[in-house]
């Protein structure tokens, strides 16, 4: 990011704000049409590129098998008197926490639909979930001007697949030689296309069904030829109803549509006023007002996106709620609930430094940020991404959005010892950044895995912290601890008998074994008759047996579920001693392993594996491949969902992120949970520990 001196747009009164979401699949235009829409109202001198020749939302492109945006791209600019701000989410479902917090800091939702691609089942997923909430919405339609590109069919799709209320707003008008010339608007009447009266008229019902004007049907039904400024004065109703979706087409290189879109953002989205606040509490839990968007009312406002900057440091995009941002006021900063992330609960008081208004890359100054703004702030060293902003002397707290489980596991080291030195800082920043990542150090293995939401979320972040953190890391195979078990009862004999002058050391131990209950561990008894192992050593020989059984037999996989009783043994009255008995207790429970044998014990989770109904058989048909037990499903009719549930190995989950995003066109999702051990076939048994 850059500090610039070009005049930021004006803060404007809450009525006047805009802030709209670019929503839709990898490829379907959405950034194009943003940096269209930037060059239309003058903010870029041309669509695509900035000054420094920068794409001018700086949505981090990273080639990750095809290049494609992978971050939250924010720009503000002025049109027709207000202030809109877009916000470009990236369309790849490994970073649908991005795309989440871009709903988060937005009031409406524009869906990007490809009119060579059509609607995808993840673009339908993203819908739902905005209709979940009552997030407005609307559709645009690009790439007209692409050959294979076909407007009617992919309206025609948006309402079938989208549902009710998606209504076309324009026909595309074009040239003999089949170029997009301009829209016909169906707001106004056209008696020569009979289509178009058909279309215009399904329109007029869709607005008139959404407005407060109780007469305007009556007229309508009465034959009376409405007007647009009527029709255009309950557009912005029922679009913020969240029950009608007009459909625009846009050529974003050619600039058809251009102006009809920024007309629809401004006049027809809501504002923060009409969109509301999410609900805060105190940080303690306990109730606390609602927040209102007003600049006079306490402050809440919340970070949606952490970045590093090299010369700036953090940087945290906010979107502001209630009250006013301003430099160099104290705030409080207050995090919770993303523990299990490695984003422990914390509450901070820190004092803001300068505010920003983004445009991509470009930073521009300006003196405050009133509610409804979404601005940039500079240096907040305790702030990540999800936390709340607040006024100190009454903190608030905003619940986070809802961010996908990471279920892919990259196990990393630094690729030398310098890397190493800086590892864990850039690791630090890579979490506060980012809170679909989780961090963890396996204890059974040693290894450092960094969780992703999936193969490309993977890809972007060794690359961020390559390039931003300036660490190298290399990656290795995930290994997945394994354990080992008695394979049959057995007894056997310990001995530790040592004479070295002086004291020596004696102990002799004699323990039977058996296999114990699953997940029972080591039960470790004495029946000893007559003393002939002091009461004083049980302890010893039981601390040797734990300890051998920790360690493992034949390499590091420990031995678990084992019922081990101590049942004879010999004590000398000099040489014995607490080291001798662990010593021995250790050494029989190795005579016990090699006499009786052992078994290897492979982890399995339960698995809750969520697709819409029409993938339910590839799922399943993928689970049995894995070795799974499908224990059951259910149906939510309601959502065309199917929870199906499963009993999996573990090691078969290793890469099972992107099978499931595979086989349910990036819609599915799953929940693991650990179950126990069970007896591994003898190919993943002879895989070394």
């Amino acid at each position: 990011m850059a500090k610039d001196t070009v005049t930021a747009p004006e803060p404007r009164s809450a009525e006047k704000v805009r802030n709209v979401a670019l929503v839709g699949h990898a490829g379907a235009g959405k950034t194009t049409l943003a940096e269209a829409l930037l060059a239309a109202t003058g903010a870029v001198p041309r669509a695509g590129r900035v000054e420094d020749g920068t794409t001018c939302l700086d949505t981090e492109e990273v080639e990750v098998r095809q290049q494609r945006s992978v971050s939250l791209g924010v720009a503000t600019v002025e049109h027709a008197g207000h202030r809109l701000t877009l916000l470009d989410t990236p369309g790849s479902p490994d970073f649908v926490g991005e795309l989440r917090a871009g709903l988060r800091a937005a009031d409406a939702a524009l869906f990007v639909v490809s009119a060579v691609n059509g609607v995808d089942a993840g673009t339908v997923q993203l819908w739902e979930e905005c209709a979940a909430v009552g997030m407005p919405r609307a559709v645009v339609v690009t790439q007209v001007d692409r050959a294979r590109a076909d407007v009617d069919d992919a309206v025609r799709m948006c309402q079938l697949m989208l549902g009710d209320g998606v209504y076309p707003l324009h026909l595309v008008d074009r040239g003999p030689d089949g170029a997009v010339r301009g829209l016909v608007s169906l707001l106004e009447p056209h008696v020569e296309l009979a289509e178009a009266d058909r279309l215009r008229g399904e329109l007029i019902e869709g607005i008139i069904g959404e407005s407060e004007d109780e007469t305007l049907m009556e007229r309508y039904l009465a034959g009376e030829e409405l007007s647009v400024a009527d029709l255009v004065s309950d557009l912005e109703t029922a679009v913020a109803r969240g029950h009608f979706h007009p459909v625009l087409v846009v050529a974003p290189l050619s600039g058809a549509g251009v102006p009809e879109l920024l007309d629809l953002l401004v006049f027809a989205f809501p504002s923060p006023l009409e969109h509301g606040c999410p609900r805060a509490t105190r940080p303690d839990g306990t109730a606390a007002p609602s927040p209102e968007c007003d600049p006079d009312a306490p402050l809440v406002a919340e970070v949606v996106k952490t970045t590093s900057d090299p010369y700036l440091g953090r940087v945290s995009l906010v979107r502001v709620f209630s009250g006013t941002l301003r430099p160099d006021i104290p705030i409080h900063v207050s995090g919770h609930g993303m523990a299990e992330r490695g984003h422990p609960d914390h509450d901070a008081d820190e004092r803001i430094g300068g505010l920003s208004c983004p445009l991509g890359a470009t930073l521009r100054p300006v003196a405050s940020s009133p509610a409804g703004d979404i601005c940039a702030v500079a240096r907040l060293t305790s702030a990540e991404t999800g936390d709340t902003l607040s006024t100190p002397e009454d903190p608030r707290l905003v619940p986070p959005w809802d961010l996908p489980t990471p279920q892919l596991p990259v196990a990393i080291e630094a690729a030398s010892r310098a890397d190493e030195d800086r590892l864990a800082a850039a690791l630090a920043r890579l979490v506060a950044e980012d809170p679909t990542v989780r961090l963890e150090r396996r204890p059974d293995t040693g290894q450092l895995l960094l969780w992703c939401v999936g193969e490309a979320h993977a890809e972007v972040l060794l690359e961020r912290l390559r390039s931003r953190h300036g660490v190298a890391v290399t990656t290795a195979p995930v290994r997945v601890p394994m354990v080992e078990t008695l394979a049959r009862p057995v007894t056997a004999t310990g001995r530790h008998v040592k004479q070295s002058g002086g004291h020596g050391q004696y102990a002799v131990v004699v323990l039977q074994a058996e296999p114990g209950a699953p997940g029972s561990g080591i039960v470790f008894e004495q029946h000893i008759v007559g003393g002939t192992v002091p009461s004083q050593f049980h302890s010893s020989v039981e601390k040797g047996v734990r300890a051998q059984a920790e360690r493992g037999i034949g390499g590091d996989r420990p031995l678990v579920d084992v019922h081990v009783t101590l049942v004879d043994g010999k004590a000398h009255s000099v040489d014995s001693s607490d080291a001798a008995f662990q010593a021995a207790g250790a050494l029989a429970l190795r005579e016990i392993a090699a006499a009786g044998g052992t078994k290897v014990l492979e982890p399995w989770c339960e698995v809750e594996v969520v697709v819409p109904g029409e993938y339910v058989g590839a799922v399943m048909s993928d689970l049995s491949a894995r070795r799974a037990r499908v224990t059951g499903s259910e149906a939510d009719p309601g959502r065309d969902r199917t929870t199906v549930r499963a009993e999996v190995p573990e090691v078969e989950l290793l890469s099972y992120a992107g099978s499931l995003r595979s086989v349910s066109h990036g819609t599915g999702s799953f929940q693991r949970r650990p179950m126990g051990y069970e007896p591994a076939p003898p190919s993943v048994a002879a895989v070394p520990a």
